[in-house]
């Protein structure tokens, strides 16, 4: 059972990412502000549910949230900062963009820059202990899944609406038959 929050405040907001490994594409982040008696039956880590969990439980997220908001960092800016510093930055912008100011953020992983106004906490494997940190890794692994198919329509030749921009093999090897596109990491080993 997924605990509701590290700080027991109502307020407190869940933050994760998502396409961080990727060879192409931005890095996606998702802040989430939950309800205290928010917790559907499947709610998880975003990595331990099928795509069409996923999609359901997005639907339920964004209709019951206090408040959600999902940001990117683009492939030049993770280039100019690196992938860290970047995930950094689309998790700084999803906070910014809450329409309601967290009082704490619960911050999946081990590492954060602080954002200016807000304290946080981070938690290893937060995703698979608090709900509106699943909640967050869903949203931001739904909205990059839904991006990368929809650059996969411009350069379907990359297979990214199945591999969403990771180091597949099928990746590599039409980076290698077709080169690179505006989408890739360039600051990536891409082969």
């Amino acid at each position: 059972m997924l605990l509701a929050s590290h700080t027991g405040h109502p307020l407190e907001a869940g933050l994760d990412e998502a396409g961080r490994g990727c060879l192409a594409g931005p890095v996606f982040a998702a802040a989430v502000i939950l309800p205290p008696d928010f917790s559907p039956k499947y709610l998880n880590d975003s990595k331990q549910l099928s795509a069409r969990r996923r999609s359901e439980l997005r639907v339920d997220i964004c209709r019951e949230a206090v408040a959600w908001a999902v940001a990117e960092a683009s492939p030049d800016e993770i280039s100019s900062i690196n992938i860290a510093q970047a995930s950094y930055l689309a998790m700084h912008r999803a906070v910014a963009a809450l329409s309601v100011q967290p009082t704490h953020l619960a911050v999946d992983g081990n590492r954060f820059r602080p954002y200016s106004t807000i304290e946080h906490t981070c938690l290893i494997k937060g995703d698979a202990r608090y709900r509106h940190i699943a909640a967050a890794s869903i949203l931001a692994k739904t909205f990059r899944d839904e991006r990368m198919t929809e650059l996969a329509e411009l350069h379907p030749e990359y297979g990214w609406e199945q591999n969403a921009g990771y180091p597949t093999l099928q990746h590599r090897a039409a980076i290698r038959a077709h080169g690179t596109t505006e989408h890739h990491r360039m600051g990536f080993r891409l082969l």
